[in-house]
């Protein structure tokens, strides 16, 4: 019998995936092309070899991201891969406007005037820095990174300054976020809440959808969970097989609950530290400190992973651990108790803040654990992607028992909102899907 790995090769089936979109970007006729990403599929490579083609190609463009990290890191990413070629930065007049990094490439001419970087191949900035370039000769190229994440009346405010554009996103992520209500607009097609990439399908059906089919991020043990719970119409494969990727401790598990949940995550990918049932304060005590030890436990065994990256184990610190949270109030807590027990340099933060970012072993704090309610907040789906969509060998889930029969006892109260398209799954759905496959992996304790 042929086996599944003879059939699929994830390096081959990616380099046919990204040819065809740069075929599409270089010699296509639309004015948009629109690309599908899961997480952890390489966007940032894409959008950086397709800039370096475009200029290669003589075709100056300009690139949005959404955030100053987003466009520093490709900036730096330019750089190392063309060392030779002139890349614009244009930023705000802010005290702290870029990464001081920046200042150590001399490829990079930086500004917070468009016009001082006239004329160069590549000029990089964010979606909201463009909004305030006027009188300007149109570029012919634009390409747009995290596309997902801007609102549709950013992409307007840009529109004029591109002739042809490449959209790369992740549609799982979290919806663009806005500080004001924009239920008025629901169901128009001009929705300003809306993703850059939803109103611009809307109004554009026909033009040229492409996906990333692999995962270099999630492994083996992740991957199919993410797919089927998250991007069911987008299916997507991970760049590794079973057995790949290893976790392992040198000091061996003492017993308690958090030890044997990271055996579990070590073993299987997976791991549900759960609480009993209760209705607690957002910032639950017992949970946020049963995150806290969770990663002082994995800390102190001398976790080591192995991957296709090295055959040697590389330690597992700090710094490749990840607390994912729903709220500030919960991450503070939580960085809290970390301090108490005398950890540090451990990224802790919110699933807004934690898109884009990669570690080893992520913990998370079920966005459900301990709730009276389903909020429609609580319940979105990009939310629950992101949180279990960060980690390269295992994420270990802590949640308060009887999230099940809150998801059963609260269906969605919220308005039905005519010509507004039903997101799908939506988080009922992917909660239950996720809560079925961590149940697999669960360890009960009773602080």
């Amino acid at each position: 019998m042929t086996s599944e790995k003879a059939t699929f090769d994830p390096g081959a089936e990616a380099t046919r995936a990204t040819d065809r979109i740069l075929h599409d970007t270089l010699h296509g006729t639309s004015r948009g092309i629109v690309v599908d990403s899961p997480p952890g599929a390489g966007k940032s490579t894409l959008v950086v070899r397709a800039a370096l083609e475009l200029a290669s190609a003589g075709r100056p463009l300009m690139v949005i991201a959404q955030t100053n990290a987003q466009v520093d890191d490709l900036v730096v990413r330019l750089a190392e891969k063309a060392p030779e070629l002139p890349v614009g930065r244009l930023h705000s007049n802010d005290s702290d406007p870029y990464d001081t990094v920046l200042d150590g490439l001399d490829n990079v001419r930086k500004s917070a005037k468009a016009a001082d970087l006239a004329g160069l191949d590549i000029v990089i900035s964010t979606a909201a820095k463009w909004a305030h370039v006027k009188n300007v000769e149109p570029w012919g190229h634009a390409i747009v990174d995290e596309a997902y994440q801007m609102r549709s009346d950013a992409l307007l405010a840009v529109a004029g300054l591109f002739e042809r554009a490449l959209f790369v996103g992740d549609p799982g992520q979290l919806d663009p976020f806005s500080i004001v209500g924009a239920d008025q607009w629901a169901g128009l097609s001009y929705d300003p809440s809306a993703s850059a990439v939803t109103t611009l399908l809307a109004h554009n059906p026909q033009l040229p959808q492409h996906r990333l089919p692999v995962s270099w991020r999630l492994p083996a043990s992740a991957a199919p969970l993410v797919s089927d719970a998250f991007y069911p119409f987008t299916p997507f494969r991970s760049g590794t097989e079973r057995g790949e990727r290893r976790l392992a401790f040198g000091v061996p598990s003492d017993g308690s609950a958090p030890d044997r949940v990271l055996d579990e995550a070590a073993e299987s990918g997976w791991g549900l530290l759960e609480l009993p049932a209760r209705h607690t304060p957002r910032t639950d005590p017992e949970a946020v400190r049963a995150v806290a030890l969770t990663v002082r436990r994995l800390l102190d065994r001398g976790g080591a992973a192995t991957s296709e990256r090295s055959p040697d184990p590389a330690p597992v610190t700090a710094d490749r651990v990840a607390v994912g949270t729903a709220h500030r109030d919960q991450a503070a807590a939580v960085r809290a108790a970390l301090a108490e027990l005398g950890v540090s340099g451990v990224a802790v933060d919110t699933a807004n803040r934690l898109q884009g970012r990669e570690f080893d072993v992520t913990v998370v704090l079920h966005p459900l654990s301990g709730r009276p309610d389903a909020t429609a907040f609580h319940l979105e789906t990009g939310r629950l992607c992101v949180l279990a969509s960060r980690h390269r060998h295992a994420c270990i889930v802590v949640c308060r028992e009887g999230v099940e029969d809150l998801l059963d006892e609260h269906p969605s109260t919220e308005p039905v909102q005519l010509g507004v398209t039903v997101k799908f799954p939506d988080g009922w759905d992917a909660n239950h899907s996720v809560l079925a496959h961590l149940a697999e992996h669960r360890v009960r304790w009773r602080p």
